[in-house]
């Protein structure tokens, strides 16, 4: 693992930040990618090195391609390379079909989608130099069926997993694999956004044949299977987490 270095988009909390720490321990320096909090960047940047690795923290909206490239750029001139990337931020407006205008549209879109992608092509560029590398994105069981309020940040999770299935394809000559997560509902911060949040909670507590609710570290778990040699022949792939939610009508 020497030297070896990984960028966690959104890596300042929740699955992200439980991401970034693992990759730490596993031997990765880290590149903490965050949009507002500095401050939880800056503690889950002090955790990093006291382990012994060396970490970045970059304050970036992805939903903005010129920050993604200055984002990329930070990674150049600090670490010089890049072998993991993992696809973990995401924003979105939650509200009915009816109630939503352009801007929330663009706002959910460029941040979850057009993020995604252009973080991986700029990744691919630093991977391919390297010999290759892994690129796993989180999305959510919301692209495939219907979640109360979750229109648009559905659709935009349906276009990662696409976007999932194409890179994995252009990418493999590179030698880079890309594949994703989908995750069951997770009580981390970002469900605090979430109108309904008490119902997908008791729904996910009484529903969920595995017999409890998923957890964040269930989610990784799978994440760091993915970035690792055994999984080397999974290309393309979003696999569910969700302890078998999603079976149920």
């Amino acid at each position: 693992m020497e030297n070896k270095v990984a960028l966690v988009t959104g890596g300042s909390r929740g699955i992200g930040r439980k991401t970034a720490l693992r990759l730490a321990k596993a031997g990765y320096d880290l590149v903490i990618n965050y949009a507002r909090n500095e401050k939880a960047a800056m503690a889950v940047k002090e955790e990093i090195e006291q382990m012994g690795r060396r970490a970045l923290t970059v304050k970036a909206n992805i939903g903005e391609t010129e920050k993604i490239r200055e984002m990329f750029r930070a990674v150049d001139e600090f670490f010089g390379r890049l072998d993991v990337l993992v696809n973990n931020a995401a924003s979105g407006v939650l509200r009915p079909a009816m109630e939503l205008k352009e801007n929330h549209w663009d706002w959910t879109m460029n941040i979850n989608s057009k993020g995604m992608l252009f973080c991986s092509l700029e990744a691919a560029k630093r991977m391919e130099k390297n010999g290759g590398g892994k690129i796993v994105s989180v999305t959510s069981i919301g692209s495939i069926r219907y979640l109360d309020n979750y229109t648009l940040i559905g659709a935009s999770k349906a276009a990662v997993e696409s976007l999932t299935r194409y890179l994995a394809v252009e990418l493999a000559p590179k030698n880079i694999a890309v594949n994703a997560v989908s995750g069951g509902a997770v009580d981390t911060d970002a469900l605090k956004h979430f109108p309904n949040r008490e119902a997908l909670l008791e729904d996910a507590r009484n529903r969920t044949p595995a017999g409890r609710m998923v957890e964040a570290d269930d989610i990784v778990n799978v994440i760091m299977f993915l970035l690792s040699d055994e999984a080397s022949m999974i290309r393309g792939q979003t696999i569910v987490v969700d302890g078998g939610r999603s079976l149920l009508i």
